[in-house]
């Protein structure tokens, strides 16, 4: 009975495919649609490295793709047993982790970053683009430094 009940609530645990409803994009990923505009082709390949796949466009310019996958399906348990004194004492957690892919993607026009987009299956359960913050992290802490060594006096 337990069995079933646990397997009904997981289930219930389910992201809708639309969650813009429930949740808001991850902060890095919406600071990351600016703060990577203007980032040269070398300065995205030191911070994110060599993208996954390019395409051109009629217009001259160039989107780099950079794709991670997230595998579906991890569940996590931990329960360590201490003793305390002559008591012993069970502790527990559960994590069960968000899969699918985010495709982070870049517009660079003359060589500079023009537009920075996320696609894929990457919302989590509390945000929406949250599997790309591991993606684009780097390049946002780059493009702050990059900034902060521009804005100094010489």
């Amino acid at each position: 009975m337990i069995l079933f009940a646990s397997a009904g609530l997981l289930a219930s645990c389910s992201l809708p495919s639309d969650t813009s409803r429930l949740a808001r994009e991850n902060s890095l990923v919406a600071a990351a649609r600016s703060k990577l505009v203007g980032l040269t082709d070398s300065d995205i390949r030191m911070c994110a490295g060599f993208p996954t796949a390019t395409a051109h466009g009629s217009d001259g310019d160039e989107i780099w793709t950079y794709k991670r996958d997230f595998p579906r399906g991890n569940i996590n348990l931990a329960a360590p047993i201490s003793l305390f004194g002559s008591i012993p004492v069970v502790s527990g957690s559960a994590n069960v982790s968000s899969g699918g892919y985010c495709n982070a993607q870049f517009r660079l026009k003359d060589a500079k970053v023009t537009e920075v987009e996320f696609a894929g299956d990457n919302n989590t359960a509390s945000e929406i683009n949250g599997l790309c913050v591991s993606m684009i992290d780097g390049c946002v802490v780059y493009a702050d430094r990059r900034g902060e060594r521009e804005h100094q006096p010489k």
